[in-house]
């Protein structure tokens, strides 16, 4: 049978490692989240400085296999292209948070673009919403001349493990990829990235194109003092239990 002050000594023990173990977490957590806010604010500084900056002429395509998204991803860029007729593909999307001027869910409208300098590009043309699926609209807006395009650097979506299965049959895709759009429609090889076109707007107004907006939500300094409050709490409650039972041995 234990005695009384081995039973004591070993819950003291036992309170104390949970007590260290939880503070220990809670201050790496709030570590964590300083760093985040730091990698945050590095983020929201490169990716303004490249979408303010004056567009640069497009890398020709003899270039492309070099660029990385890390580096080069939201560079604005010109170029003259052609579009060809007919040749367009839906992506749904249910919002932007690059494009708070899109409301509500709609669709990416995505065109191959011959290069006047050799090469094929996909860009996305713009938004439209539910309502105005109708591709022979927009092809009645695509320039079926050269036109110098305003737009920017995008790499493909990430598909998540919810993401719905593309319906190549009904033209329409879930993630903006533009290889695989591109193998599905059978386009020429393109590049690895594709354009989110800024201007020319269609005559019509659809799609729509637009600017992209920094709009990255930065909370984490709020979440770290979440954490370093929660450590600071748990060591309260842990020292005022122990000045407790000291208290009842004396």
């Amino acid at each position: 049978m234990s005695a009384p002050g081995a039973t004591q000594r070993g819950g003291v023990l036992g309170a104390t490692l949970f007590a260290v173990a939880g503070v220990a977490v809670l201050i790496g957590l709030g570590i964590w989240q300083l760093e985040r806010r730091v990698w945050k604010e590095n983020l929201i500084a490169t990716l303004t400085a490249r979408l303010t900056r004056a567009p640069d002429a497009m890398p020709p395509a003899a270039d492309w296999s070099r660029l990385r998204p890390e580096t080069d991803e939201y560079t604005r860029v010109k170029f003259s292209a052609e579009f060809p007729a007919g040749e367009q593909a839906l992506v749904y999307t249910a919002g932007s948070a690059f494009r708070p001027d899109v409301q509500g869910p709609g669709y990416w409208v995505f065109a191959p673009a011959r290069l006047s300098g050799g090469g094929t590009v996909v860009v996305d043309r713009g938004f439209v919403p539910l309502g105005r699926k109708d591709l022979a609209a927009h092809a009645a807006g695509a320039p079926h001349e050269a036109v110098e395009i305003v737009g920017v650097m995008r790499w493909p979506e990430t598909r998540g493990l919810f993401t719905p299965a593309d319906e190549p049959q009904n033209n329409l895709w879930y993630t903006r990829d533009p290889q695989a759009i591109a193998a599905a429609k059978t386009w020429a090889p393109v590049a690895p990235f594709y354009i989110e076109q800024e201007t020319p707007v269609p005559p019509g107004g659809w799609p729509e194109p637009g600017k992209l907006a920094i709009t990255l939500p930065d909370n984490h300094m709020q979440y770290a003092i979440t954490w370093f409050g929660l450590a600071l709490g748990l060591a309260g409650v842990y020292a005022t239990w122990l000045a407790g039972r000291l208290r009842h041995r004396a």
